[in-house]
């Protein structure tokens, strides 16, 4: 039975994270519901006092303005404290800009158009900040994951629950079956399947014991584990992703840091405006001051059509709804300018080991050597082969076990087994000497010299007494590639491989899938040095494992690392990380950049439009101020949900 003694939270870490308060683990269940989308609820009420304001002043005025009253209560209290901020902090913003629009309505005499807009102003911001938050998603899914309390075993052998982040690298931690591991760690009691579909969407389990890895963020799912911790809460592998997509979405590209800039001038400039059209436009056309047909009027028209709240979201709500949909699907970018530097780019360059490859060897042929070793057959040689290699772990006996396995073959009983590591394996086989192994192994072993074989792969030899066979390796391609490029040249995508393998074998492999242009026998300082080279005739994509090819990946206009879970040598030299090395996503990847770009412009388009289209006639007259703030705020409401169509896989 295991004891757990409690040791009291810690919530420090709450506060310091920025999270919405509603989730504080401070407030009881009711108060969080009441406390959840509170700006979305008091919009929603004023809108329903308006329409019941609307509704009264036909026959009982006086209590119409009591529901006009509650309207500027509700929507313009929040208005007015928030203006007030941005002056005192010597900001003028959007949020001056509606405020003081709704004021001077009521000055003028138009209290319930002044009511309307501060509605649909809340409204509106009460749906961007939902648009937002559904953006951010992965983050506040991956955040669920990383537990914030962990049990640590005590010397007395006891559970004690502790914060997150009490825990130091060397403590030994407890994970019960069907719970989240909590920090990076290596197993050293017990064994259980784990899987990371919580983190990359892959479903397969892992079989973990004695010595095995974990990743914080995994899930525990059939067996009790005491983990040793290898890095601290702010050094584990989710804690690092939850950081990449967290600076991905606050990394403002070009655009977006330019609009930010013109915002606080553009909202200067139109107040300004806004008093000249209101002073000037009686000494030119004869206009009153006052009335709805008056200077004042118009000009408060003016300020409210001409006020950029559509194309200050324009371009954020598109990059984090692009963000998020990366994220759900394995893949991490660092911050909007990466899907720009993605539709700018018209070749990609691959490396080949661990990329275009699985980085495993696969057994491709087999064949006898001497007239011993066809009359033996291909059959128990490969029988013999398979029961000396179960005995190593080796990429090549591993590969000759798969073949064994595919082919249906049983292992044969051997004596006085022994292992010569980096070497081979010998044994007895029906009492005749067999040997497994490299070429420098056998060779002292045979009355002749081995053949050479120059096919561009790799091999290794097998000795049953005087029969001699040769099995050929070769490095694995992954099964979508070949159709991933096929894909990316009909996308006018021009593709190349740079690899430090032989010749040969570079090129095999690059006819086998389909690659325009073969670079061989390059060394890290060659790839970055051809990076370079190619960089000058335009933007470059580098597609690379993330460690040796770091500094090539580093150099490309983006680089896209093929980094499993665990690998924070990838998350952090990359602009892009496959968290599930799934290549064939790379195509989608740069679909989404060019539809990010489309929907921009679609928002630019409709957010400039509205602006351009409502201001000039607003001074004229032939836009009232109701029909103005419809267009403002409808506008605004529109770019949101265009922009949610990037969340679509």
């Amino acid at each position: 039975m295991i004891t757990r003694r409690s040791s009291p939270y810690v919530f420090d870490e709450f506060f310091a994270s920025g999270k919405e308060e509603s989730i504080s683990p401070f407030l009881t269940s009711s108060s969080r519901s009441y406390g959840k989308n509170l700006s979305l609820k008091a919009s929603l009420v004023s809108a329903a006092s308006l329409l019941i304001a609307l509704g009264l002043q036909f026959f009982w005025i006086d209590l119409a303005h009591i529901f006009l009253l509650l309207v500027y209560v509700l929507s313009g209290t929040p208005a007015l404290i928030q203006a007030l901020k941005d002056i005192r902090n010597f900001e003028v913003n959007i949020d001056v800009l509606m405020t003081l629009a709704a004021l001077l309505s009521i000055l003028i005499g138009s209290g319930f158009e002044g009511a309307l807009l501060l509605v649909l102003f809340e409204l509106s911001a009460s749906m961007e900040l939902a648009v937002i938050r559904k953006t951010k998603e992965a983050v506040s899914h991956l955040n669920k994951l990383s537990p914030t309390k962990v049990y640590l075993w005590s010397e007395e052998g006891f559970l004690l629950e502790k914060s997150l982040q009490e825990v130091t690298v060397g403590m030994k931690i407890f994970v019960q079956a069907g719970e989240i591991i909590p920090l990076d760690g290596i197993v050293v009691e017990g064994s259980s399947s784990v899987t990371l579909s919580h983190l990359t969407g892959e479903s397969i389990p892992l079989s973990r014991g004695v010595g095995d890895p974990v990743v914080a963020g995994a899930c525990n799912l059939d067996g009790s584990l005491t983990v040793e911790v290898s890095h601290s809460s702010q050094d584990s592998t989710l804690h690092k992703i939850i950081e990449m997509i967290t600076h991905a979405q606050e990394a403002k590209p070009k655009l977006q840091r330019w609009i930010d800039r013109l915002d606080k001038g553009y909202a200067c400039v139109i107040i300004c405006l806004t008093l000249l059209f209101a002073l000037l436009l009686p000494l030119f056309f004869q206009l009153p001051y006052l009335g709805k047909e008056g200077a004042i009027y118009r000009a408060l028209t003016f300020l409210i059509a001409a006020s950029p709240c559509a194309l200050v979201i324009a371009t954020p709500t598109a990059y984090l709804s692009a963000i998020s949909s990366c994220a759900k699907r394995g893949i991490l970018l660092k911050g909007g300018i990466i899907l720009d530097a993605l539709a700018r780019c018209k070749k990609i360059a691959f490396d080949k080991t661990g990329t275009l490859t699985t980085g495993n060897l696969v057994c491709s042929a087999m064949q006898p050597l001497n007239p011993a070793a066809e009359a033996l057959g291909l059959s128990t040689a490969l029988s013999v082969a398979g029961s000396l290699e179960r005995h190593v772990k080796h990429p090549m006996a591993t590969a000759i076990l798969a073949k064994m396995q595919k082919e249906a073959v049983s292992f044969v009983p051997l004596e006085e087994l022994k292992s010569f590591p980096g070497s081979g394996v010998q044994a007895l086989y029906s009492s005749t000497p067999c040997f497994v192994g490299s070429r420098s192994f056998l060779a002292p072993k045979l009355p002749f010299a081995l053949p050479s074989f120059d096919v561009g792969s790799t091999q290794t030899y097998l000795l049953i007494g005087e029969a001699l066979f040769v099995f050929f390796f070769e490095d694995e391609i992954r099964q979508e590639a070949k159709s991933l490029l096929k894909r990316l040249h009909l996308e006018g995508i021009n593709t190349m491989m740079l690899t430090g393998d032989e010749e040969h074998n570079a090129h095999l492999v690059a006819k086998e899938v389909g690659i325009d242009q073969v670079f061989w026998k390059l060394k890290p300082e060659d790839k970055l040095q051809k990076i370079d080279t190619l960089s000058l005739e335009g933007d470059l994509i580098m597609v690379g494992d993330g460690v040796n090819d770091a500094p090539a990946l580093a150099r490309a206009s983006v680089g896209i690392s093929m980094g499993k879970v665990g690998s924070s040598t990838a998350i952090d030299v990359s602009d892009v990380v496959f968290l599930h090395d799934d290549l064939s996503s790379l195509d989608w990847l740069v679909k989404k950049a060019h539809k990010t770009l489309r929907i921009i412009k679609q928002n630019l388009a409709l957010a400039l439009g509205v602006i351009l289209l409502a201001t000039t006639p607003a001074l004229l007259g032939f836009v009232p101020l109701w029909l103005a703030v419809i267009l403002h705020e409808g506008g605004t409401l529109l770019v949101g949900l265009n922009s949610l169509r990037l969340l679509r896989s």
